[in-house]
């Protein structure tokens, strides 16, 4: 086998399929992401919340009202910035409600599923930032599950490349895109999974480190996503209905504003609020059965 023919077997491959059934029932692999995710994000901010002091079950509660608000955040940001999608001659605005097909915006999950947190904490009587901190991390390991629906849809790749680890899309797929057939892509999706898991590894270790506190973590969170969807942006070739500026995608621009938001934060947090907080509940709120944090989480 030559040497051109050896790179080609080694490329990643896309699904023949995206959906199963059982029975009526359609299971979509991208849904399956989307939930795996979700159940990953909910595991780890339980571990974290408690070992900070929180109550067994609280993440659990929060999740309740964080998760709807995120899907349905996630779904207005994407609508908004992709909206000749839905909108316009030969389009369907109630194309815009099949989440199936694909079409989650990260931005508009985190703030919407933020406020979801920040009601349900509220009613709680849990601290905002606390809580946050110990559930940012998971977010990034949610992300880098739900990356594989996009690996299902056959979606949201990058630019042409022969690399070895090329990604291989149906010949449809990379028509509609506008590449001849047999044109293989970077494979963005595992570009951004892989990302996030040196990322949540990176979080993680700063946080029992340094004993980050008072949304600290979270703002560490959002430097070192935004810092890989940066350049990972750049690669795709999925077009953003919202002006380019300065050459720059919209999402990238996004990525920047957040990134420098986040680092004035944390540094303002951490000359203002030094160490962790003592207290993760509202006073009047605390659980009974309270146990003191541990050490380093």
């Amino acid at each position: 086998m030559s040497i051109a023919g050896a790179l080609t077997v080694l490329t990643i491959p896309s699904p023949d399929q995206g959906v199963w059934h059982l029975g009526p029932v359609p299971l979509r692999g991208y849904a399956l992401a989307i939930i795996l995710g979700i159940l990953a994000a909910i595991w780890i901010g339980e571990r974290r919340w408690v070992a900070r002091g929180g109550r067994p079950g609280d993440v659990q509660d929060l999740a309740i009202w964080a998760v709807p608000f995120g899907i349905v955040g996630a779904r207005i940001y994407h609508v908004a910035t992709d909206h000749s999608l839905y909108f316009g001659e030969g389009r369907s605005p109630w194309t815009a409600l099949y989440l199936w097909q694909g079409g989650l915006g990260v931005w508009g999950a985190v703030a919407a599923g933020a406020l979801g947190v920040w009601i349900g904490a509220r009613l709680k009587g849990i601290r905002l930032l606390p809580v946050l901190d110990a559930m940012a991390p998971g977010v990034l390991v949610a992300q880098a599950l739900g990356r594989w629906g996009n690996w299902f849809n056959q979606e949201l790749f990058g630019k042409p490349t022969d690399l070895p680890w090329a990604l291989s899309v149906s010949d449809a797929t990379a028509i509609d895109a506008g590449y001849p057939p047999g044109t293989t892509f970077h494979p963005t999706f595992l570009y951004e999974s892989l990302w996030n898991l040196a990322a949540f590894a990176l979080v993680i270790w700063a946080d029992r480190r340094f004993r980050l506190g008072h949304g600290r973590v979270l703002a560490l969170y959002v430097m070192a996503y935004t810092a890989g969807r940066a350049w990972i942006e750049m690669l795709r070739v999925d077009s953003v209905q919202l002006a380019d500026v300065g050459g720059l995608r919209f999402n990238v621009w996004t990525s920047i504003v957040l990134f420098v938001a986040a680092a004035a934060y944390f540094a303002w947090s951490a000359r203002r609020h030094p160490g962790r907080e003592e207290h993760v509940y509202v006073p009047g709120h605390e659980p009974e059965d309270a146990v003191a944090p541990e050490a380093g989480r």
